[in-house]
């Protein structure tokens, strides 16, 4: 169960990435630090991922531009796989290879705009929404390890933030919040246009339906979208499409002792476990 959750770290198809080269070279994130613990924990990963989206969805820009040219729809597994080794070479890859990878996201998305349903133009390098997407995500992974993997601290919780900011400039994220505290006040501040959508509704049963996990553990990846619902923040938790759909009664228990066994899991041969063998190799001279 937990070893299929694992192999969606792996990089996808035609996308072979060896983060054991080359020697020596660090990360964009600080190797050791709080973000290599998270991105390590694919219970955590997979949870903290759809807790981004929603958030995500609930911004009506950010909403019609990924739906309106993104593959989701299409093939979401194969989405998943593509922003999951994103966000893999981002924490764990070379720092050269990130931001050959980021550059290219940035180029792609210059030709990304359009017009809201409400007539509201947008365009996917606005640094508005960039700041959205880039924090949703941090407090996606973190809020989920927090919740269900090992409970963090609040200087944990700010490091962070702290330690995405390399990667959010890159992507042109210049005002990302740098704390728990700045995100909770974007948070805030972004509340009154955050709503909800058939897409939204669409986006949840995809999630539950899509065969992201084997058939036979398709109930645990319907857990998995329950246990993200559960710790989405207010106000879009209490929009008509979330409100109801978190745990059961009992769940957080099974959801946590997922997440604390992924934990102690060997690595195998993931990103984290090769970036890792990278870092412990001396560069050349």
């Amino acid at each position: 169960m937990l070893a299929q959750l694992r192999a969606l770290m792996q990089p996808p198809a035609g996308m072979a990435f060896d983060f054991s080269q080359p020697a020596g070279e660090p990360a964009l994130a600080p190797a050791g630090g709080i973000t290599w613990q998270v991105f390590a924990n694919p219970v955590a990963l997979f949870v903290g991922g759809v807790t981004a989206v929603l958030l995500e969805l609930a911004e009506p820009s950010v909403r019609t531009g990924v739906w309106d040219h993104s593959s989701f729809r299409r093939d979401p597994g194969l989405r998943l796989r593509r922003t999951g080794f994103a966000a893999m070479m981002t924490v764990y890859g070379p720092r050269s290879a990130a931001e050959q990878l980021i550059a290219n996201v940035v180029r792609i998305h210059r030709h990304v705009q359009g017009t809201t349903p409400a007539g509201v133009p947008y365009h996917a390098n606005d640094p508005r929404l960039l700041d959205w997407v880039q924090a949703t995500a941090t407090f996606g992974f973190t809020e989920a390890y927090h919740r269900y993997a090992r409970r963090l601290s609040a200087p944990e919780k700010d490091a962070a933030f702290a330690e995405s900011q390399d990667a959010a400039r890159l992507y042109g994220a210049t005002g990302a919040p740098r704390s728990w505290s700045e995100w909770e006040t974007m948070l805030a501040r972004s509340a009154p246009g955050l709503e909800g959508s058939a897409i939204l509704a669409d986006f949840i049963r995809i999630m539950g339906e899509a065969p992201i996990l084997p058939a036979p553990l398709r109930p645990l990846q319907r857990l998995l979208v329950r246990a993200a619902i559960e710790i989405t923040p207010e106000p879009v938790r209490s929009l008509p499409q979330l409100r109801g759909h978190g745990l059961r009664s009992g769940e957080a228990t099974l959801v946590r002792a997922l997440a604390r066994g992924a934990g102690l899991l060997p690595l195998g041969d993931t990103p984290p476990a090769q970036a890792a063998r990278r870092l412990a190799t001396a560069r050349p001279h």
